[in-house]
């Protein structure tokens, strides 16, 4: 359905640029130990993900802005939604920012190489890939 659109390769997890390989070794996140083990390259159209050195420290400001976005929406259903108090609304914050930390990852590192790179229906039969 979303196949072709960013969205798709920022939740899946997939090539940005044929939305067919899959860009980490291992899908679950939450094997922290493998948790940035990523292909050099996509195994369909032979698309190089480390695009650079230190690339992805980049999504270090995507990470944040996901974080403070979570963040703020826990405050608000817990405090205001649910009814708690501040001090254990805090930590629901603590709670949900822990819980979720691996998914933030993936999904930061996925929107910031979909900013640089994008679909393109052709790719897979394209023999030279991107360098």
């Amino acid at each position: 359905m979303l196949k072709g659109t960013k969205l798709y390769s920022v939740f899946t997890g997939k090539c940005p640029v044929c939305h067919e390989g899959k860009m980490y070794k291992e899908p679950n996140p939450y094997k922290l130990s493998k948790i940035y083990d990523m292909h050099e390259r996509c195994s369909v159209c032979n698309t190089k993900f480390k695009i650079e050195p230190s690339f992805f420290y980049g999504a270090m400001y995507i990470s944040y802005g996901l974080g403070v976005a979570l963040a703020v929406a826990s405050f608000i259903t817990s405090y205001f939604l649910i009814g708690l108090e501040v001090i254990p609304s805090f930590i629901s914050i603590i709670v949900v920012l822990v819980l979720l930390g691996p998914i933030i990852m993936r999904l930061s590192r996925n929107i910031w190489i979909n900013m640089f790179l994008s679909y393109d229906k052709e790719a897979k039969h394209k023999t030279s890939g991107t360098d």
